[in-house]
């Protein structure tokens, strides 16, 4: 029988994060299997591992309880996490759909793991693909921020990204799901990363992910990572910094997620910690 852990990434807290259902070693499993697992779990992605040749390499593949999705963040903080507790504590590679990702683990309190997306790359996104997203959102052009362009950004997967005006703005998330759904299978978005900046150095953010059949993602590491490409697109990144991401909170299962961004590098570092959910 296929042991499936089960973890809250992006948290110390079993109750907060984003749950990701984890299964250490999928060698025996086909895709149907791995769908079937993940659909019965029911968390927004479940990570399944497979050891290959090399100390601490692992192929990597993610269900969501609808379809397989290239890479996704929370469930590899998770999986680190969950060998770190195994193994010990270390360096890790994982091979995705969407590439290397190296993955380091550390113990300064709680493990904790920092993933090294594949490089990231955003652009502006059109007119059409907003105002269509605004009318699945049930939003306006206003309540955008001005200061913050509309783009598309990749950090493993793409995802819409909107800076909203408030907080309020924000708050009040209630979307068309069929609609959103349809606009993102359509244009190939795995997320739509929703933001308030609410300074230079911590925004907060919500995600919903309707392909995956999920309302919403209570933290989302491909789109943190994703989140960092498009600050330095947008020239907001002048040297070596770190975002902290709140997400999950107006969904009550908060989330803490720190993104470290280079001027000179496109790939992003996403760090969070996770923990196991009791049985």
């Amino acid at each position: 029988m296929t042991e499936v852990l089960r973890y809250a990434a992006f948290t110390t807290d079993p109750a907060g994060g984003n749950p990701a259902g984890v299964v250490l070693d999928a060698d025996a499993l086909d895709d149907a299997a791995m769908q079937r697992i993940a659909a019965e779990v029911g968390y927004s992605e479940t990570a399944f591992l497979t050891p290959i040749d090399g100390e601490r390499r692992f192929r990597v593949r993610y269900f969501s309880p609808l379809a397989e999705v290239a890479f996704c963040g929370h469930a590899t903080i998770a999986s680190a996490v969950a060998l770190a507790e195994r193994d010990g504590v270390g360096d890790l590679v994982f091979e995705t759909g969407a590439g290397t990702v190296p993955v380091a683990t550390s113990k300064p309190d709680a493990v904790r793991a920092s993933l090294v997306s594949v490089p990231t790359r955003s652009r502006p996104a059109s007119d059409d693909e907003v105002a269509r997203a605004l009318a699945a959102l049930g939003w306006s052009a206003d309540d955008l921020h001005p200061q913050w362009p509309a783009h598309v950004a990749f950090g493993g997967v793409e995802h819409l990204v909107l800076a909203v005006r408030t907080r309020e703005r924000l708050a009040d998330l209630d979307y068309d799901f069929t609609a959103l759904g349809e606009l993102m299978r359509e244009c190939g978005w795995t997320t739509v990363q929703l933001f308030w900046p609410r300074d230079e150095r911590t925004v907060h953010a919500r995600n919903p992910f309707p392909p995956g059949g999920v309302v919403e993602d209570p933290a989302t590491g491909a789109a943190a990572a994703a989140l960092g490409g498009y600050l330095r697109a947008v020239g907001r990144v002048d040297r070596p910094s770190r975002i902290t991401v709140h997400q999950g909170e107006d969904m009550g299962r908060p989330s803490e997620l720190m993104v470290d961004v280079r001027p000179d590098d496109p790939r992003v570092t996403v760090t969070g910690s996770a923990t196991a959910i009791p049985a």
